[in-house]
């Protein structure tokens, strides 16, 4: 990003800023004075830079609006995804499940079922063969 320069209004924040620091004891009227004086006769945003690194908030609106946000990064992998027991039965529960509902239901509702359970298997474990 380009090095803008800095307005009037921009530098009286920057004081301002200052002034605040030096209510909250974070500075004494020496460095206050000191750099006011540089505030008062910087012409570019990056000549702000040094004034405050060392504060913490509140940050002058000049600095605030310069700052680039930090990019997201993406967590890392660790070569493991899709392996193991954790990810089979995060894959698998579902269909399981659903498995498992059925025999039951066979099993406790009668022998008529399993002309609705037969197919609906065959679909759940032959989809789960071919991942």
């Amino acid at each position: 990003m380009a090095d803008l320069r800095l307005s009037d209004a921009e530098r009286q924040d920057a004081l301002d800023v200052l002034s605040e620091h030096v209510r909250t004891g974070r500075l004494d009227i020496d460095e206050y004075g000191s750099r006011s004086a540089k505030v008062t006769s910087a012409k570019l945003v990056s000549e702000l830079v040094p004034l405050f690194e060392d504060l913490p908030s509140p940050r002058p609106s000049a600095l605030l609006a310069t700052a680039q946000p930090e990019p997201v990064v993406p967590p890392a992998r660790n070569g493991n995804d899709g392996g193991g027991l954790g990810a089979f039965v995060m894959r698998y529960s579902l269909p399981l499940s659903i498995a498992l509902a059925v025999i039951v239901l066979v099993l406790t509702r009668g022998r008529l079922l399993i002309v609705f359970a037969l197919p609906l298997l065959l679909v759940l474990f032959g989809g789960w063969r071919r991942r």
